[in-house]
């Protein structure tokens, strides 16, 4: 699809997750009733109410690409995505955040082409911040009620680096030994997606994620991220790349730098 094509997608991709993000809130407002899935995560009624305002709308928007959505995916719907462009949709990015209630959740939606995440939009429904791009050069972040603004990575600061990380998953010795070949100056810690999204606006250099993963929890931020100017990673340097058979992560590195 040519660039053109997939940036008119996102201002109806930003307001199917703005949509989303609303419905998300109500729940986040008037209660959550945690249940536990088959691998032991946690989900929530918001979890369903936010796909099934997401699904049909991006069915409608590009009718026969398929969508592979974290919670469908979780009770057995698997679209063929041999095709090579699919939608990857994580209805709510951080249940664990939103059950915290620390705002820390986000909708993520991306659309995928040979492998690539080619258009992503984060939104954080409890702060108002959006986080959209449709390729290189374009990301750009949007506080509620404000204008969007171009945002893009930094250069690494000459006195060191800082290091976003998970505020719910810990990796251990694995990080500790990578990290050890930079010289960090700071550490911070954010939930879901932001993480992504804290490389893309400058104000952190690396996001190594040493731990599982799913597809749809990465995609939309690493579409933010080629927006800014960044990349994802293996640790040995491979793209990190979309469609595989069980869409699971291996580790990766975000880099906000190039």
């Amino acid at each position: 699809m040519p660039d053109a094509a997939v940036a008119s997608l996102l201002p109806t991709v930003r307001t199917i997750a703005h949509e989303a993000g609303q419905v998300i809130l109500r729940f986040y407002n008037d209660g959550i009733d945690v249940a536990t899935k088959v691998d032991g995560s946690p989900v929530t009624q918001a979890d369903h109410a936010a796909e099934a305002v997401i699904l049909p709308a991006l069915h409608h928007l590009m009718p026969g690409v398929p969508v592979v959505a974290e919670e469908a995916a979780a009770a057995g719907h698997r679209p063929d995505i041999s095709g090579g462009r699919f939608w990857l949709v994580d209805p709510l990015d951080g249940t664990k955040e939103f059950i915290s209630r620390n705002g820390e959740f986000t909708v993520n939606i991306a659309l995928i082409e040979n492998g690539v995440p080619v258009l992503g939009v984060v939104y954080a429904p409890a702060t108002g911040d959006l986080y959209a791009a449709a390729g290189p050069g374009t990301a750009v972040h949007c506080a509620e009620g404000r204008h969007d603004h171009a945002i893009g990575v930094r250069n690494p600061p000459a006195d060191g680096l800082t290091v976003v990380a998970s505020r719910s998953h810990g990796s251990g010795s694995v990080l500790e030994d990578f990290l050890a070949k930079y010289t960090v100056k700071d550490r911070v810690s954010c939930g879901s997606s932001l993480k992504f999204c804290t490389v893309a606006s400058g104000k952190a250099d690396l996001y190594p994620r040493f731990g599982p993963t799913s597809e749809w929890d990465t995609a939309a931020g690493h579409a933010v991220l080629i927006g800014a100017g960044g990349r994802v990673e293996q640790p040995d340097g491979t793209p990190l790349v979309y469609g595989k058979a069980d869409i699971l992560n291996p580790n990766f590195v975000a880099y906000g730098w190039k």
